[in-house]
């Protein structure tokens, strides 16, 4: 943190430095007097040097079998601290073994099908639903008993991803991990929180290091993100895990829509007194924990953020995104590949060139050829579930947003130009229409775009 912003009362911080650290060290020697207690139960000294694969097993068998709340967090916190332990080598293995050992009985939960089927009844039921419970998921409920539970399996499904192309009988293991962060991380837990200059160090460096769409580089970036009156950080937090942002999103106050992030960004830019802003732009979107893909939060944030701005700025007409387009450039390399002497195979061939985006003659055809080719992209062509090939595009149509814009250079970064050869886009929210936009999307399909698009490529839309 800047040292302008330490306090400045030296007998002050440190008096309350020493209060906070022996409070800590309080709560850390009740915590290791428990632990040493529910260790007893397990045979397995809290000392040992090193863990392992079977005494983990050890360990989840008793959790499992353990009574005690006192207990149950004990042998928890053993339970993680003995992942943390492993060898990066050996976690697959554990992984495995959650995969092997833990599955629910078929044969029990053929029975309880079998009594099911011949007398269907509110008992038969319940019989049925408790011998399909997997005892994985109540493994994974005893070990978030431990003091920052769920952050560590949060960490814990981090080291599981990456091994589930190898490895797909793991797929299970992934499942009943998501199943339960759905369940412990919706809507209903989550605390949105400003994230300004005053907010503590620690957060403040995860936001720099997650930011994800626009580098933050140092802490004068981070200040100009979020110091002036006419920028806004917004992120979700869970009580769980009030120190870790779970998704963060930027948000620019300005008089109209913008088309480009280099302009909105600047270091010598203007600042816009926030009482005279008309448009909110979400510039950037990060999820911060990789161990919660799968969980959705950002569409909520989106539309909590634009409520809350909206009660607090009451000038706010307009509610847009500056969006990346990833894939872009990708997908047009693709079409030239395979429509050769088409406009895709000449726009290609013109950014394929270094320097094409300095040269006016260049610049003048690639636009004239790219902007009608994202308007195809975006609109016509589809995943085999009928969704734009675009996960952004994805994301913000499907929340209710509409196609309002598509911006020349609006990126012209090394990034911007790799992934869409410079272009951006907007998304609008109209706030009296998302959800109506939502359920045509959600129910039809309709992508919603603004006749500004339509214009740039007519027959994309002519059916």
């Amino acid at each position: 943190m800047p040292e302008a912003d330490l306090p400045s009362n030296g007998s002050l911080a440190a008096d309350t430095e020493y209060d906070c650290m022996n409070g800590i060290s309080v709560l850390q020697d009740m915590l290791e007097t428990i632990l040493e207690r529910g260790a007893s139960l397990t045979g397995i000294r809290t000392d040992q040097r090193k863990a392992s694969v079977e005494s983990l097993n050890t360990l989840a068998d008793t959790l499992l079998s353990a009574r005690g709340e006192a207990s149950g967090v004990a042998l928890a916190s053993l339970f993680l601290q003995g992942f943390e332990d492993l060898d990066e080598d050996e976690k697959p293995a554990f992984f495995h073994a959650l995969a092997d050992r833990f599955d629910p009985s078929h044969d029990a939960i053929r029975e309880a099908a079998e009594r099911y089927a011949e007398a269907p009844s509110v008992d038969t039921f319940i019989a049925l639903e408790e011998a399909s419970h997997s005892p994985r998921r109540k493994l994974l409920r005893r070990i978030n008993l431990a003091p920052g539970g769920t952050a560590a399996l949060v960490h814990m499904r981090e080291q599981l991803l990456p091994l589930l192309a190898d490895h797909p009988e793991l797929a299970k293991v992934d499942h009943d991990f998501l199943h339960l962060f759905r369940l412990w991380f919706n809507r209903g837990f989550l605390v949105l929180r400003q994230v300004d200059w005053n907010t503590p160090a620690n957060v403040l460096e995860k936001i720099i290091a997650y930011e994800a769409v626009h580098e933050i580089g140092n802490w004068d970036e981070l200040r100009r993100r979020v110091l002036p009156e006419d920028r806004r950080c917004f992120a979700f937090f869970h009580p769980s895990m009030p120190d870790e942002p779970l998704i963060f999103v930027e948000v620019a106050l300005t008089e109209s829509v913008p088309g480009s992030i280099q302009d909105l960004l600047a270091e010598d830019r203007e600042h816009l007194p926030a009482q005279e802003a008309k448009t909110a732009v979400f510039y950037s979107i990060s999820n911060c924990q990789q161990g919660l893909s799968g969980v959705s939060f950002g569409s909520f944030l989106i539309k909590r953020v634009a409520e809350r701005l909206s009660r607090e700025l009451p000038t706010l007409k307009t509610f847009v995104t500056l969006s990346p387009i990833p894939g872009l450039r990708r997908w047009l390399a693709k079409q030239a590949e395979d429509e050769t002497n088409s406009e895709a195979y000449r726009a290609h061939n013109i950014i394929r060139q270094d320097g094409w985006q300095t040269d006016e003659e260049f610049l003048e055809e690639a636009e004239a050829l790219i902007k009608p080719l994202a308007v195809r992209y975006f609109a016509a062509e589809k995943t085999s579930a009928g969704e734009p090939l675009n996960a952004v595009a994805r994301f913000h149509l499907g929340n209710g947003a509409i196609l309002q814009r598509i911006n020349w250079l609006g990126d012209t970064s090394d990034k911007g130009m790799h992934q869409s050869a410079g272009l951006m886009v907007n998304y609008l929210y109209p706030l009296d229409k998302i959800e109506s936009n939502h359920e045509a999307y959600a129910d039809h399909g309709k992508i919603n775009v603004s006749r500004e698009v339509r214009n740039i490529a007519p027959s994309v839309f002519a059916s």
